[in-house]
């Protein structure tokens, strides 16, 4: 996504940093950055070196910058055994100004202290534009799914794949992400048909086409499809197919119809069928319940 500006990612180093806490979303972003993701990285802090928990110096840190909206302030997790003593060093009339601004803020583990020294969960059981992730590997989670929302699943699943972690979901989603749910095989032809089918929900490849694109025959690629992934080829193009669906229909107000037709659908009442099928409800009761939660 060339087209796109970088996202500027500030990264705001606590004393006492938890390192696990800041190197695991840091190393999930720049991944990002080769698979079409564009994020700037800056590392920032009140100091310009800090200890981090482990006893590790991280140095030249830059000043806190002027924030901007669509920045995002990562908040890595520090030894909350000590938060009583540091509270003092966190920047909270900084924090303060980038949620003012419109920067999205993603905390770490105790990272979620700061945000809540500096007033910003105050009376929250959730926010828009506030995001906090439990500890250690759940910081990677929270990334990945930054990510996604920023520049889609194909890019979020390939920077898990590097990383070699599941994609999980929020609570309200389904936890594992069918984008990368049945990729844990090394068969490339396979690979190169699931990232296409990823990357094009709304087309509908013949299986001459994608065998081309595997490199293999028909029948090889519908016996190899199945033994390296679990299931057919035709049910992982309709599982991403209809979790795209599931995801448009959440995130905008767009007609049944619509969204059929973008995620490659006959029409909005085969995709009525799929759905009740696959998730045992019908889509207008999904809507609502997901507009309630």
């Amino acid at each position: 996504m060339s087209h796109v500006a970088a996202r500027r990612v500030l990264v705001l180093i606590l004393p006492e940093v938890h390192l696990l806490d800041l190197a695991g979303p840091v190393q999930a972003f720049w991944e990002a950055n080769g698979f079409g993701g564009r994020y700037e990285l800056a590392y920032v802090g009140r100091d310009p070196q800090v200890r981090s928990a482990q006893g590790l110096a991280l140095a030249e840190l830059a000043p806190l910058p002027e924030p901007r909206e669509d920045d995002l302030v990562l908040v890595p997790g520090m030894d909350s055994r000590s938060f009583g003593r540091l509270a003092g060093q966190v920047p909270a009339s900084w924090l303060r100004s980038a949620h003012a601004c419109g920067a999205r803020i993603a905390s770490v583990c105790s990272g979620a202290f700061a945000l809540a020294h500096a007033g910003l969960l105050d009376g929250r059981s959730c926010t828009t534009r506030l995001v906090t992730s439990a500890g250690v590997a759940a910081g990677i989670d929270m990334a990945l799914s930054l990510v996604e929302d920023d520049h889609g699943p194909l890019v979020a699943a390939r920077v898990a794949r590097e990383l070699v972690v599941y994609i999980r979901r929020g609570g309200d989603r389904e936890q594992q992400s069918v984008f990368l749910e049945f990729r844990t095989h090394l068969h490339p032809g396979v690979h190169r048909v699931q990232d296409f089918l990823v990357a094009h929900p709304e087309e509908r490849p013949s299986l001459a086409e994608l065998s081309d694109r595997a490199g293999m025959s028909v029948r090889n690629l519908t016996r190899v499809f199945r033994r390296e992934t679990g299931i057919t080829l035709k049910d992982f193009a309709q599982r991403v197919k209809l979790q795209v669906a599931r995801d448009l229909l959440r995130g905008a107000p767009l007609k049944v119809e619509a969204v059929a037709s973008s995620c490659g659908f006959d029409d909005a009442r085969q995709l009525r069928r799929l759905w009740r099928e696959r998730y045992g409800t019908s889509v207008s009761e999904w809507r609502r319940a997901a507009a309630g939660a």
